[in-house]
Protein backbone atom coordinates (compact mmCIF):
# COMPACT_ATOMS: atom_id res chain seq x y z
CA UNK A 1 0.00 0.00 0.00
CA UNK A 2 1.39 3.29 -0.82
CA UNK A 3 0.10 6.64 0.48
CA UNK A 4 0.86 10.08 0.20
CA UNK A 5 1.00 12.88 3.40
CA UNK A 6 0.86 16.15 3.24
CA UNK A 7 2.43 18.67 6.03
CA UNK A 8 1.34 21.15 8.58
CA UNK A 9 2.38 24.96 9.43
CA UNK A 10 5.79 25.57 10.44
CA UNK A 11 6.65 23.40 6.97
CA UNK A 12 6.88 26.43 4.92
CA UNK A 13 10.34 28.38 4.54
CA UNK A 14 10.93 31.97 2.37
CA UNK A 15 11.22 31.26 -1.13
CA UNK A 16 10.36 27.52 -1.81
CA UNK A 17 7.86 27.88 -3.83
CA UNK A 18 10.25 29.42 -6.53
CA UNK A 19 11.08 26.38 -8.42
CA UNK A 20 7.76 25.09 -8.59
CA UNK A 21 6.94 28.34 -10.50
CA UNK A 22 9.02 26.86 -13.35
CA UNK A 23 6.37 24.15 -14.10
CA UNK A 24 3.73 24.61 -17.08
CA UNK A 25 0.33 26.18 -15.69
CA UNK A 26 1.68 26.54 -12.11
CA UNK A 27 2.04 30.02 -12.08
CA UNK A 28 -1.71 29.91 -13.56
CA UNK A 29 -2.77 26.96 -10.83
CA UNK A 30 -1.28 29.24 -8.46
CA UNK A 31 -2.87 32.63 -8.90
CA UNK A 32 -6.43 30.69 -9.04
CA UNK A 33 -5.31 29.11 -5.25
CA UNK A 34 -4.50 32.89 -4.22
CA UNK A 35 -8.22 34.11 -5.34
CA UNK A 36 -9.63 31.34 -3.49
CA UNK A 37 -8.18 31.79 -0.56
CA UNK A 38 -7.53 35.36 -0.20
CA UNK A 39 -3.91 35.61 0.24
CA UNK A 40 -1.46 36.58 -2.64
CA UNK A 41 0.59 33.15 -2.66
CA UNK A 42 2.87 33.81 -5.05
CA UNK A 43 4.33 36.83 -3.56
CA UNK A 44 3.82 34.74 -0.40
CA UNK A 45 6.04 31.59 -1.30
CA UNK A 46 8.46 33.54 -4.08
CA UNK A 47 8.90 36.88 -2.09
CA UNK A 48 7.91 37.30 1.49
CA UNK A 49 10.36 36.55 4.53
CA UNK A 50 9.64 34.39 7.19
CA UNK A 51 8.11 36.53 9.63
CA UNK A 52 5.55 36.71 7.14
CA UNK A 53 4.98 33.93 6.14
CA UNK A 54 4.98 32.54 9.55
CA UNK A 55 1.75 34.79 9.61
CA UNK A 56 -1.44 31.62 10.33
CA UNK A 57 -3.43 33.27 8.43
CA UNK A 58 -0.97 33.07 5.50
CA UNK A 59 0.94 30.01 5.98
CA UNK A 60 -2.25 27.86 6.30
CA UNK A 61 -3.26 28.49 2.53
CA UNK A 62 0.33 28.53 1.44
CA UNK A 63 1.66 25.20 2.87
CA UNK A 64 -1.71 23.52 1.27
CA UNK A 65 -1.55 25.45 -2.31
CA UNK A 66 2.28 23.72 -1.91
CA UNK A 67 0.93 20.35 -1.63
CA UNK A 68 -1.63 20.81 -4.19
CA UNK A 69 0.61 22.32 -6.89
CA UNK A 70 3.21 19.32 -6.09
CA UNK A 71 0.27 16.38 -6.14
CA UNK A 72 -0.67 17.62 -9.85
CA UNK A 73 2.88 17.68 -10.45
CA UNK A 74 2.91 13.65 -9.19
CA UNK A 75 2.63 12.14 -12.84
CA UNK A 76 2.62 8.47 -10.81
CA UNK A 77 -0.33 10.10 -7.87
CA UNK A 78 -2.87 7.09 -9.48
CA UNK A 79 -0.86 4.67 -7.28
CA UNK A 80 -1.30 6.25 -4.17
CA UNK A 81 -3.97 4.21 -2.04
CA UNK A 82 -4.32 6.06 0.77
CA UNK A 83 -3.82 9.77 2.08
CA UNK A 84 -3.21 11.52 5.09
CA UNK A 85 -2.39 15.09 6.31
CA UNK A 86 -0.95 16.74 9.21
CA UNK A 87 -3.23 19.48 11.13
CA UNK A 88 -3.96 21.88 7.94
CA UNK A 89 -2.78 19.56 5.55
CA UNK A 90 -5.97 17.55 5.95
CA UNK A 91 -6.96 20.27 3.57
CA UNK A 92 -4.79 18.85 0.84
CA UNK A 93 -5.63 15.23 1.53
CA UNK A 94 -9.45 16.43 1.48
CA UNK A 95 -8.32 17.55 -2.06
CA UNK A 96 -6.08 15.09 -2.86
CA UNK A 97 -8.63 11.90 -2.37
CA UNK A 98 -11.92 13.85 -3.81
CA UNK A 99 -13.65 14.51 -0.72
CA UNK A 100 -13.59 18.99 -1.47
CA UNK A 101 -13.04 20.26 -4.46
CA UNK A 102 -9.66 22.31 -4.67
CA UNK A 103 -11.71 25.36 -4.46
CA UNK A 104 -13.53 24.89 -1.40
CA UNK A 105 -10.37 23.36 0.09
CA UNK A 106 -8.66 26.50 -0.50
CA UNK A 107 -12.00 28.50 0.24
CA UNK A 108 -11.83 26.78 3.33
CA UNK A 109 -8.59 26.90 4.23
CA UNK A 110 -8.25 30.81 3.89
CA UNK A 111 -11.21 31.17 6.50
CA UNK A 112 -9.63 28.91 8.83
CA UNK A 113 -6.25 30.56 8.95
CA UNK A 114 -8.09 34.14 9.60
CA UNK A 115 -9.97 32.75 12.16
CA UNK A 116 -7.19 31.05 14.07
CA UNK A 117 -5.17 34.46 13.66
CA UNK A 118 -8.18 36.06 14.92
CA UNK A 119 -8.61 33.39 18.10
CA UNK A 120 -4.71 33.62 18.46
CA UNK A 121 -4.67 37.53 18.92
CA UNK A 122 -6.68 37.22 21.94
CA UNK A 123 -4.09 35.74 24.20
CA UNK A 124 -0.57 34.78 23.91
CA UNK A 125 0.32 32.03 23.56
CA UNK A 126 2.29 30.02 22.19
CA UNK A 127 3.91 26.15 20.92
CA UNK A 128 7.13 24.12 21.72
CA UNK A 129 8.24 20.64 20.96
CA UNK A 130 9.02 18.32 23.79
CA UNK A 131 11.82 16.33 22.20
CA UNK A 132 12.45 12.13 23.77
CA UNK A 133 11.23 11.63 27.26
CA UNK A 134 8.84 9.52 28.51
CA UNK A 135 5.21 10.14 27.12
CA UNK A 136 3.42 9.71 30.46
CA UNK A 137 5.78 11.97 32.15
CA UNK A 138 5.83 14.66 29.60
CA UNK A 139 2.26 14.85 29.28
CA UNK A 140 1.98 15.28 33.82
CA UNK A 141 4.71 18.30 33.31
CA UNK A 142 2.71 19.88 31.25
CA UNK A 143 -0.38 19.58 33.15
CA UNK A 144 1.26 20.83 36.09
CA UNK A 145 2.28 23.76 33.97
CA UNK A 146 -1.58 24.36 32.69
CA UNK A 147 -0.74 23.71 29.01
CA UNK A 148 -2.24 21.13 26.42
CA UNK A 149 -0.44 18.08 24.69
CA UNK A 150 -1.93 19.74 21.26
CA UNK A 151 0.22 17.51 18.93
CA UNK A 152 0.94 13.80 19.21
CA UNK A 153 3.98 13.68 16.48
CA UNK A 154 5.15 10.10 17.20
CA UNK A 155 8.65 9.42 17.31
CA UNK A 156 9.43 10.85 20.45
CA UNK A 157 8.25 14.28 20.01
CA UNK A 158 5.06 16.07 21.37
CA UNK A 159 4.06 19.83 20.73
CA UNK A 160 2.92 21.89 23.96
CA UNK A 161 0.70 24.55 23.53
CA UNK A 162 -0.22 27.32 25.90
CA UNK A 163 0.66 30.27 27.96
CA UNK A 164 3.72 31.86 27.16
CA UNK A 165 4.93 32.11 30.77
CA UNK A 166 4.15 28.58 30.70
CA UNK A 167 5.97 27.40 27.88
CA UNK A 168 9.00 29.52 29.27
CA UNK A 169 8.68 27.61 32.71
CA UNK A 170 8.93 24.26 30.40
CA UNK A 171 12.13 25.40 28.86
CA UNK A 172 13.58 26.29 32.28
CA UNK A 173 12.37 23.22 33.79
CA UNK A 174 12.08 20.32 31.43
CA UNK A 175 11.07 16.99 31.85
CA UNK A 176 13.68 14.69 32.48
CA UNK A 177 15.00 13.15 29.05
CA UNK A 178 13.67 15.95 26.62
CA UNK A 179 14.73 18.73 24.82
CA UNK A 180 12.07 21.61 24.80
CA UNK A 181 12.52 23.56 21.35
CA UNK A 182 10.23 26.47 21.02
CA UNK A 183 8.06 26.43 17.35
CA UNK A 184 7.87 29.80 15.06
CA UNK A 185 4.04 29.74 15.46
CA UNK A 186 1.48 32.70 16.29
CA UNK A 187 -1.08 30.96 18.66
CA UNK A 188 -2.04 27.52 21.08
CA UNK A 189 -3.36 25.77 17.94
CA UNK A 190 -5.14 22.67 18.64
CA UNK A 191 -6.27 23.98 21.89
CA UNK A 192 -9.42 25.52 23.61
CA UNK A 193 -7.64 28.80 22.52
CA UNK A 194 -8.86 28.26 19.07
CA UNK A 195 -12.88 27.51 19.96
CA UNK A 196 -14.16 30.91 18.50
CA UNK A 197 -12.40 29.80 15.14
CA UNK A 198 -13.93 26.55 15.06
CA UNK A 199 -17.94 28.07 15.19
CA UNK A 200 -16.39 30.48 12.52
CA UNK A 201 -15.40 27.53 10.39
CA UNK A 202 -17.90 25.32 10.71
CA UNK A 203 -20.66 27.78 9.47
CA UNK A 204 -18.32 28.30 6.36
CA UNK A 205 -18.25 24.53 5.94
CA UNK A 206 -22.04 24.06 6.13
CA UNK A 207 -21.76 25.32 2.76
CA UNK A 208 -19.81 23.11 1.24
CA UNK A 209 -20.23 19.95 -0.73
CA UNK A 210 -18.35 16.59 0.25
CA UNK A 211 -18.00 13.64 -1.97
CA UNK A 212 -17.08 10.43 -0.57
CA UNK A 213 -13.26 9.65 -0.92
CA UNK A 214 -11.80 7.70 -3.98
CA UNK A 215 -8.60 6.14 -1.50
CA UNK A 216 -8.26 5.42 1.82
CA UNK A 217 -7.83 8.75 4.27
CA UNK A 218 -7.28 8.30 7.98
CA UNK A 219 -7.43 11.48 10.37
CA UNK A 220 -5.57 13.15 13.00
CA UNK A 221 -8.68 12.54 15.65
CA UNK A 222 -7.82 9.08 16.52
CA UNK A 223 -6.00 7.08 13.34
CA UNK A 224 -8.96 6.04 12.19
CA UNK A 225 -10.37 5.71 8.46
CA UNK A 226 -12.77 8.00 7.25
CA UNK A 227 -15.11 6.42 4.43
CA UNK A 228 -18.02 9.48 4.19
CA UNK A 229 -16.49 12.63 2.86
CA UNK A 230 -19.22 14.46 5.13
CA UNK A 231 -18.11 12.43 8.16
CA UNK A 232 -13.98 13.97 7.50
CA UNK A 233 -15.42 18.03 7.18
CA UNK A 234 -16.80 17.69 10.20
CA UNK A 235 -13.47 15.94 12.04
CA UNK A 236 -12.01 19.12 10.06
CA UNK A 237 -14.00 21.71 11.66
CA UNK A 238 -13.45 20.24 14.93
CA UNK A 239 -9.47 19.39 14.66
CA UNK A 240 -9.34 23.03 15.04
CA UNK A 241 -9.23 22.42 18.29
CA UNK A 242 -8.46 19.36 19.50
CA UNK A 243 -5.27 17.44 19.65
CA UNK A 244 -3.43 16.09 16.43
CA UNK A 245 -3.10 12.53 17.00
CA UNK A 246 -0.26 11.69 14.06
CA UNK A 247 1.26 8.97 15.91
CA UNK A 248 -2.20 6.90 15.96
CA UNK A 249 -1.75 7.91 12.09
CA UNK A 250 1.26 6.26 11.49
CA UNK A 251 0.18 3.20 14.17
CA UNK A 252 -2.74 3.00 11.37
CA UNK A 253 0.37 3.02 8.36
CA UNK A 254 1.94 0.20 10.79
CA UNK A 255 -1.53 -1.89 10.28
CA UNK A 256 -2.37 -1.10 6.86
CA UNK A 257 0.81 -2.36 5.62
CA UNK A 258 1.99 0.88 4.19
CA UNK A 259 4.99 0.01 1.65
CA UNK A 260 5.84 3.99 0.45
CA UNK A 261 5.43 7.39 1.59
CA UNK A 262 5.85 9.92 -0.57
CA UNK A 263 5.19 13.44 1.17
CA UNK A 264 4.11 16.48 -0.87
CA UNK A 265 5.61 20.14 -0.80
CA UNK A 266 6.82 21.58 1.72
CA UNK A 267 8.43 18.40 2.66
CA UNK A 268 10.65 16.87 5.21
CA UNK A 269 8.98 17.08 8.50
CA UNK A 270 6.69 14.23 7.70
CA UNK A 271 9.22 11.73 6.24
CA UNK A 272 11.21 12.68 9.25
CA UNK A 273 9.10 11.19 11.51
CA UNK A 274 7.87 8.09 9.64
CA UNK A 275 11.88 7.27 9.36
CA UNK A 276 11.91 7.26 13.46
CA UNK A 277 8.42 5.52 13.79
CA UNK A 278 8.09 3.34 10.49
CA UNK A 279 11.65 1.73 10.29
CA UNK A 280 12.29 0.02 7.18
CA UNK A 281 9.32 1.90 5.36
CA UNK A 282 10.75 4.01 2.03
CA UNK A 283 9.60 7.85 2.34
CA UNK A 284 10.42 10.68 0.05
CA UNK A 285 10.42 14.11 0.72
CA UNK A 286 8.88 16.06 -2.52
CA UNK A 287 10.77 19.55 -1.51
CA UNK A 288 11.08 20.58 -5.44
CA UNK A 289 10.63 19.21 -8.61
CA UNK A 290 14.08 17.71 -8.89
CA UNK A 291 12.00 15.56 -6.11
CA UNK A 292 9.42 14.14 -8.43
CA UNK A 293 11.37 11.26 -10.23
CA UNK A 294 12.21 10.13 -6.76
CA UNK A 295 8.84 9.45 -5.68
CA UNK A 296 7.57 8.35 -8.81
CA UNK A 297 10.15 5.52 -8.90
CA UNK A 298 8.73 4.72 -4.94
CA UNK A 299 5.58 4.53 -6.09
CA UNK A 300 6.83 2.11 -9.41
CA UNK A 301 8.27 -0.21 -6.77
CA UNK A 302 6.65 -0.13 -3.13
CA UNK A 303 4.15 -3.57 -3.62
CA UNK A 304 0.98 -3.11 -3.38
Amino acid sequence: MRIAVFPGQGSQSPGFLSPWLALDGAADRLSQYSEWSGVDLVAAGTEWDADRIRDTQVAQPLIVAASLLSWNALQSRDAIDGVAGHSVGEFAAAAASGILSEEDALRLVGIRGRAMAEAAAAEKTGMSAVIGGEEASVVSRLEELGLTPANYNGGGQLVAAGALDALAQLTAEPPAGTRVIPLQVAGAFHTRYMAPAVETLRSAAGRVSASDPRVTVWTNRDGSSVTAGSDFVTLLVDQVASPVRWDLCMAAFSSAGVSGIVELSPAGTLTGLAKRALRGVPAVAVKAPDDLQAAADLLGSADA
